[in-house]
């Protein structure tokens, strides 16, 4: 019996240290992808990766593929997966909610990134929307002060689409209510996909019988999808259109003149500010400990958050060397098919 007994014993403690070198060996942080076919993700997941592997941990993911029900069910196969703290790119803020109330219930730390999951125990990482919102009416109000406007707007199951129509309306609206802007359309972008923005610009371009002076686009996938639309009717280029996220694509529009400013969030410093966050929630740090943090309660419903915002930068045709200088994006990609003298970043 003593020998069965001292085995025993042997053996829990051999098990304890077995948990104990696991533990040693780092957390791990599991990130749910709302889709990779925007390029800017795969840049925020290399950052992100990049920074949880260098605190010792492990990086997981899943990609959602667009769907807002396999997110669901990838948020759950991450948790069973060991996950430590959750990463989530929201498809739907609103769907994915059980998903993270589930997470928080097994006290497992979730950060809502780059878009809002209004959840008072959930944290907010994101640039600031708002003011995103406002440099984008404000680079395109520089342009055309007057004239007819059009607003083709983010997914309407993203509360960013929101924020950033709030900001430029606060750029806009004086000269909307003085009659020197009208709005001829004003859409929502499902999915965020260029094909429906083009649409949605076909369509405003049909109604106002191509009378068009403006374009606020809400990033740089809507704004390639309304410049599409704008090429066929030969009004690319003469129209200012706006966007965000400095794909490379959008620069080099910018440089040949078919698209005004792309706001840049350097996802690079976004994802490695996640995966800082997420390590130190997964390490037991409290919401409130993390560096930067505010209290935060202007989303739909009011829920009082822990948030983080980055600051953005505007990039027009006369700082996109601020960008190849950053290490963004070479002189190449940008300056393509630029004509010499056009674009002095490109000269």
């Amino acid at each position: 019996m003593k020998i069965f007994t001292t085995a025993l014993l042997a053996g829990v403690a051999m098990s304890m240290t077995l948990v104990a070198a696991a533990k040693a060996e780092g957390l791990v942080i599991g990130v749910s992808w709302s889709n990779f076919q925007e390029e800017r993700w795969k840049t925020d997941e290399a950052a992100m990766k990049e920074a949880i592997e260098a605190a010792g941990n492990s990086y997981i993911s899943a990609d959602a593929q667009s769907s807002a029900a396999k997110q669901l069910t990838d948020v759950e196969s991450l948790i069973s997966q060991g996950a430590n703290a959750l990463i989530i790119l929201a498809q739907d803020s609103s769907a994915i909610a059980p998903a993270v109330q589930n997470a928080v219930d097994e006290g497992i730390p979730v950060v809502g990134y780059d878009r809002l999951i209004e959840n008072p125990d959930a944290f907010y990482l994101t640039f600031d929307n708002k003011e995103v919102g406002r440099m984008q009416a404000q680079s395109v109000f520089d342009v055309q002060p007057e004239g007819n406007y059009v607003f083709i707007k983010g997914s309407s199951s993203d509360p960013n689409a929101d924020f950033l129509f709030a900001g430029q309306m606060e750029v806009l609206q004086d000269a909307i209510d003085s009659g020197a802007i009208t709005n001829v359309g004003e859409a929502y972008t499902d999915g965020w996909l260029p094909a429906n923005a083009q649409r949605n610009m076909e369509q405003f371009l049909t109604q106002s019988n191509n009378e068009v002076a403006a374009v606020v686009a809400s990033n740089d996938g809507t704004a390639g999808g309304a410049i599409a639309a704008l090429d066929a009717q030969g009004l690319a280029g003469s129209v200012p259109v706006s966007g965000q996220d400095a794909d490379h694509a959008a620069l080099n529009r910018i440089a040949l003149g078919t698209q005004t400013v792309s706001i840049w969030k350097d996802s690079r410093e976004l994802g490695k500010a996640a995966a800082e966050i997420a390590n130190e929630l997964a390490g037991g740090a409290a919401m409130t400990d993390i560096a930067n943090v505010v209290q935060w309660s202007d989303g739909p419903n009011g829920v009082d958050m822990n948030a983080v915002f980055l600051t953005p930068v505007a990039i027009t045709k006369d700082n996109l060397d601020v960008i190849i200088d950053a290490g963004w994006v070479s002189k190449d990609v940008v300056c393509q098919g630029v004509a010499a003298g056009s674009a002095a970043a490109c000269d």
